[in-house]
């Protein structure tokens, strides 16, 4: 049985190794840090994270699904095009985002000046206002692999809508767009 639903929430993590030689880009802003995070493509955990939060929320897999890493494709890629390509299929399929809260585990670099960098970036990135984007940044209190810097991880959350509108049978319109012939379950 299918029920629509105008919301569903989404929740994405990410984490990377830290090594030298490689840049720090986290949420698409290049961070000044003598290690930069290993990965196929630019290794942006937080942009990772929104990514494979937003496919989840929708229903639409994971990250790994989308964008393989082991396919060549995405060798080197900058992950602004995961989150862009993402909403552009979210808005093709009637989702809107509400709202974005990211949380970011880092032991270093110390990521309070830069959190209002972030913020902006994502916002403009998801076409959204700065006040439905929130960050947030831990320390691993020098425990496990964040804690002794080793790696730098993220989680986000989000949260989607699309109009949800009764036709006269009683189902909206995305309902019965996304069930099409299949036959509905009538409650009792």
């Amino acid at each position: 049985m299918t029920i629509a639903c105008p919301y569903r929430i989404g929740s994405g993590h990410d984490t990377h190794r830290l090594e030298p030689g490689r840049p720090l880009i986290l949420g698409g802003i290049r961070i000044d840090h003598p290690r930069g995070l290993a990965g196929h493509s630019d290794a942006d955990v937080v942009l990772h994270a929104l990514t494979d939060a937003m496919l989840g929320a929708a229903g639409l897999g994971d990250i790994g699904e989308a964008y393989p890493d082991d396919d060549p494709q995405w060798a080197n890629a900058d992950s602004t095009r995961f989150v862009l390509e993402t909403r552009a299929r979210l808005s093709r399929l009637g989702w809107s985002l509400v709202n974005v809260d990211v949380t970011i585990f880092a032991q270093e670099p110390k990521l309070g000046p830069v959190k209002a960098r972030i913020r902006k970036s994502l916002a403009g990135l998801l076409e959204l206002d700065e006040a439905q984007v929130n960050i947030k940044a831990k320390t691993g209190e020098r425990v496990g692999h964040i804690g002794r810097a080793e790696a730098i991880a993220c989680q986000v959350v989000v949260l989607l809508t699309r109009p949800v509108a009764a036709t006269s049978d009683g189902l909206s319109a995305v309902a019965a767009a996304e069930l099409g012939d299949r036959p509905v379950a009538q409650a009792p």
